[in-house]
C-alpha cells in the first residue's frame, strides 16, 4: 500500500546532523519531512564536546548551553598505566604530541602571561549525544518538523521538478516522499550516497574498534581528568567519562568479550580489584577517514558522516562539521524555494563547506592521536592553531567577493580582520543600554549591512525598496553602541566610511573599506551578486 508525502525538503536521518538541519530550516519557515529507520535514540551517547561555534548555532535557534565549560577549562588526556597504577603524563586536546611535564608547566606559564582572546560568546559544552538528540528533536518537532521513525529508505528519484524517496514504515507499508530537495543526514554507511553512487577519499579505513559503556564512581581516582590512554602490556584501550556517571573503555582491538571479559577489562584499566559497576551496552565501529567527492548531486546535499567521515579527535571535528554543514545550507534552500535567490546558489554549498572538510581531515592527522596511522610516504602537515581551525577557516566561493584561492585556509580572526568568507567578528557592544555581542546583532533570516557612517543608511532603504531580498542595516554607533571606539574599524579592517555585508549564517560576504561615490549603486549590484538574486526580484 503506497501513500504519497509532499514537503519541500526530505531529510533523511534524525541524528544530530539531520535534527539540526530540520531545525534549521524550520527557523526559515521551510517545513521539513525527516526519516530515520530506528526507532529512537542510539542508548551509546557516542559524541560528547560540542565547540562554540556550534553553540552559537544553537544560540541562534533558541537552545540554551546548560552545561557551559569552565573558562578555564582546559581538556586533558592522562597516559596512565591505569586510573590507580603509574601515570606516565598528560596532554592537552590540542597537543600534537606527548611532552616533558617540566616543558608543558613552562608553556603553560608562559601562556597565562598572555590573555587569551575571545573569540565567541559561547563556550564549548560537554553534553553528551544521546542527551542532546532528544532536546534538538522536541525543538524539531515544536516548530513543526515532521519526523517519522522506523522508515526506511529503499530508492532516491530526482528529476529537474523535484526529488522522491521510497521508504517503509515499521508495518512494511511503502510511501512515496516528494520534495524540492532532499539533505542526506545518514551516517557513514549513507543508503543516499551509495545510491546516488558518490564515491569517497581519504586515508581511508584505519581498524575496527570495540567498546563498552558502563557506570561507576571512578571520580576518587582520576584527579579531576576525564580522558584516560590506558597502557598495559595486555590492554590498550581509551577511558572517557560523560560526565554523568557513565564511562566508555574503548579497546584498540576488535575481541569479541562476553560480560565477565569486560567487567574484568574496566577493573584492570581502573587498577582496582572490585568496585560498583553497571554495564550499560557495547558497541563497535571502524575507524575511518573519508570525504565525498562531491557534496551535491543534482536536489541532493550530502550532510555530516555521509559527507565527511571524520574520526573522534579531540578538536571535535566529527558532529560539529556536520552541524556547520547544514547550517550553512538551510538559509540557502530557504532563499531558494521562496524565489529569492536563483538555484545557483546552492553550490556555494559544495565550493564551501568541502574544503573545510579536506582540512579537518589533514589536520587530524597532524594531531597526536593519528599520526600513527600515517602512511610513511604520507607528509604529516602542519599543525594549524584550533581557534583558527574552529573560527578561521575561509569560504572561498561565487558567493564571496574579496576571497581568492592565494589566501591560508585558516588563520586566527583577529588575523582575518573581518576578511570576507570568515567568521563575522567578535566584539561586544551595547544596545539599549545593555551589553551583547555581535553575534546578537544578527538576524538570521537577513541579510545584515554593518557601517558606522550615515551614509549607508539611505543605501540600505534604496535597496530594500527594489528587493525581495531582506536586507537589515545596523549602525555603530546609532543602532548599537560600540564599548571600544575603534573595534568596527580594526576587527572588520574598514576606515570609518567603510562597511561589511553579513550572510544569514554569520559570514561576511563582502566588505568595502571606504564609502563609494553611489552606496546604493554599489550595495545593489554586491548584494545582487553575493545572494544570486532570481530574476525579477528587483534586479
Amino acid at each position: 500500500m503506497s501513500f504519497t508525502t509532499n514537503q519541500p525538503v526530505i531529510v533523511v536521518g534524525a541524528s544530530l546532523v539531520g535534527l539540526s538541519a530540520a531545525l534549521c530550516l524550520a527557523s526559515h519557515q521551510v517545513p521539513t519531512i525527516v526519516l530515520e529507520k530506528h526507532s529512537g535514540v542510539s542508548r551509546h551517547p557516542r559524541a560528547i564536546g560540542f565547540t562554540s561555534r556550534t553553540m552559537e548555532i544553537y544560540r541562534s535557534l533558541g537552545i540554551e548551553n546548560k552545561d557551559p565549560a569552565p573558562e578555564d577549562f582546559v581538556l586533558e588526556r592522562a597516559h596512565v598505566e591505569s586510573l590507580t597504577g603509574h601515570w606516565h603524563d598528560s596532554s592537552s586536546w590540542s597537543d600534537t604530541e606527548r611532552r616533558p611535564k617540566s616543558e608543558k608547566a613552562q608553556e603553560k606559564s608562559a601562556k597565562a602571561q598572555v590573555p587569551r582572546k575571545e573569540y565567541s560568546v559561547e563556550r564549548g559544552s560537554a553534553i553528551p549525544q544521546d542527551k542532546l538528540e532528544p532536546i534538538l528533536e522536541a525543538f524539531a518537532r515544536e516548530h513543526g518538523a515532521d519526523i517519522r521513525r522506523q522508515h526506511k529508505l529503499l530508492r532516491v528519484d530526482q528529476d529537474q521538478s523535484g526529488v522522491t524517496a521510497t521508504v517503509t514504515d515499521a508495518e512494511g507499508n511503502e510511501h512515496i516522499i516528494q520534495g524540492s530537495y532532499l539533505i542526506a543526514a545518514d551516517g557513514n554507511r549513507s543508503t543516499v550516497r551509495d545510491l546516488l553512487q558518490i564515491p569517497r577519499n581519504g586515508r581511508g579505513y584505519m581498524q575496527t574498534l570495540s567498546s563498552v559503556l558502563f557506570r561507576a564512581p571512578l571520580e576518587q581516582w582520576t584527579k579531576g581528568i576525564v580522558q584516560f590512554d590506558i597502557e598495559q602490556p595486555d590492554l590498550k584501550a581509551f577511558l572517557a567519562s560523560y560526565s554523568d556517571g557513565r564511562w566508555a573503555l574503548m579497546f584498540k582491538d576488535d575481541i569479541d568479550r562476553d560480560e565477565p571479559a569486560l567487567r574484568a577489562a574496566i577493573y584492570q584499566a581502573v587498577g582496582q580489584p572490585d568496585f560498583p559497576l553497571e554495564i550499560i551496552t557495547t558497541g563497535r565501529w571502524e575507524l575511518t577517514a573519508l570525504v565525498a567527492d562531491t557534496f551535491r548531486s543534482g536536489r541532493v546535499f550530502l550532510a555530516g558522516d555521509a559527507a565527511h567521515t571524520l574520526p573522534p579527535n579531540r578538536g571535535g571535528y566529527g558532529a560539529n562539521t556536520g552541524i556547520h554543514d547544514v547550517h550553512n545550507l538551510a538559509w540557502k534552500l530557504a532563499d531558494v524555494l521562496f524565489g529569492k535567490s536563483s538555484p545557483d546558489l546552492l553550490d556555494t554549498y559544495d565550493a564551501e563547506r568541502r574544503p573545510v572538510a579536506l582540512l579537518r581531515h589533514d589536520q587530524i592527522f597532524v594531531r597526536a592521536d593519528y599520526k600513527v596511522h600515517l602512511d610513511l610516504a604520507t607528509p604529516a602537515g602542519q599543525k594549524i592553531d584550533d581557534d583558527a581551525m574552529e573560527f578561521g577557516q575561509i569560504y572561498l566561493s561565487k558567493g564571496i567577493i574579496g576571497a581568492n584561492d592565494g589566501m591560508p585556509r585558516a588563520k586566527k580572526p583577529d588575523e582575518w580582520r573581518g576578511q570576507p568568507g570568515t567568521h563575522m567578528p567578535h566584539f561586544w557592544v551595547l544596545k539599549n543600554g545593555e551589553r551583547i555581542p555581535t553575534l546578537d546583532i544578527l538576524d538570521q533570516k537577513s541579510w545584515t549591512l554593518v557601517a558606522e557612517a550615515d551614509e549607508w543608511s539611505d543605501a540600505v532603504s534604496c535597496v530594500r525598496e527594489n528587493s525581495s531580498i531582506s536586507l537589515r542595516f545596523v549602525q555603530f554607533g546609532k543602532s548599537v553602541q560600540l564599548i571600544q571606539q575603534n573595534d568596527f574599524q580594526q576587527s572588520f579592517g574598514v576606515s570609518r566610511y567603510g562597511a561589511a555585508l553579513i550572510r544569514p549564517d554569520g559570514y561576511v560576504a563582502w566588505r568595502i573599506a571606504e564609502a563609494p561615490l553611489d552606496a546604493a549603486v554599489t550595495l545593489n549590484e554586491v548584494l545582487s551578486r553575493v545572494a544570486f538574486r532570481a530574476a525579477g526580484c528587483g534586479n
